[in-house]
């Protein structure tokens, strides 16, 4: 990628979106960030730190569930300029548990994050980037889309369907010159993970991640697993016959569920 590119991300005002962010920052001087989350004093926070390493940075609070204000937000983004880069980064995690009806909300509301929002954070973007033939889009994924997990039903779920989205989303978009990029993490330190009751192998921080992910979507890599040894693991686990995968796995510490 030549120049400083124009970047949409959301789910930017902590974790993974905001270790990007200030990658983007400081791998080019003068990057143009759209950073959306929630919170507008923590995008503001992120976007004053992205502004001291060079980057020029327009702040859109507003929840990925709310398709109007995601939709406002991407195009005022688009209003300034081409779009060259859109980041579906907003996501989250809890322990869902089938059989318990107080669980439901959350089961819902994690497919809706995950997976939904991502087709509501692409959309706006899409008819512009195929009329000029160019443009990238990269969903955050996660190895948890893999394998089931116990006790991790509908984080799973929404994983394996992000994953399944995006190379549908690949195929449907290469005539048109879009390239669609899969990132799935290992384990990242960050307010997400710390929750985690069970060991969590590989595990890196969040600069570090940025630092493998943020060139792998610039190079328009089809998919990746960070780090990179957790690849070398999720191939050994797409494999392992489901016999032995349940009777290794059957047992192990479960997410805890939203409010534990």
């Amino acid at each position: 990628m030549t120049g400083a590119p124009r970047v949409f991300l959301t789910g930017a005002s902590s974790g993974l979106g905001e270790a990007m962010a200030l990658e983007w920052a400081r791998r080019h001087r003068g990057v143009r960030l759209g950073l959306v989350a929630r919170r507008a004093d923590e995008i503001e926070r992120v976007a004053a730190a992205c502004e001291a390493l060079g980057a020029q940075v327009s702040r859109h609070p507003a929840d990925v569930l709310d398709r109007d204000a995601l939709w406002a937000a991407a195009d005022a983004f688009s209003a300034a300029g081409p779009v060259d880069v859109v980041v579906a980064n907003a996501g989250i995690s809890a322990g869902t548990l089938t059989g318990l009806r107080e669980d439901a909300a959350a089961f819902e509301r994690i497919l809706r994050v995950n997976v939904a929002a991502m087709f509501d954070t692409f959309t706006p973007f899409v008819p512009a980037m195929r009329a000029r033939r160019g443009g990238t889009l990269a969903g955050i994924a996660s190895v948890a889309g893999l394998r089931g997990m116990p006790g991790a039903g509908g984080y799973c779920a929404s994983k394996a369907a992000t994953i399944a989205y995006l190379e549908s989303l690949r195929l449907e978009l290469a005539p048109d010159g879009i390239r669609v990029v899969t990132i799935s993490p290992g384990f990242v330190r960050t307010p997400m993970t710390a929750r985690n009751p069970f060991p969590m192998p590989f595990l890196i921080d969040a600069p570090a991640f940025a630092r493998a992910a943020v060139p792998a979507i610039e190079r328009g890599v089809r998919y990746a697993t960070v780090p990179w040894p957790m690849g070398a693991v999720s191939w050994a686990l797409r494999r392992i016959p489901r016999p032995l995968y349940d009777a290794a796995f059957a047992r192990v510490p479960r997410k805890r569920r939203a409010g534990a």
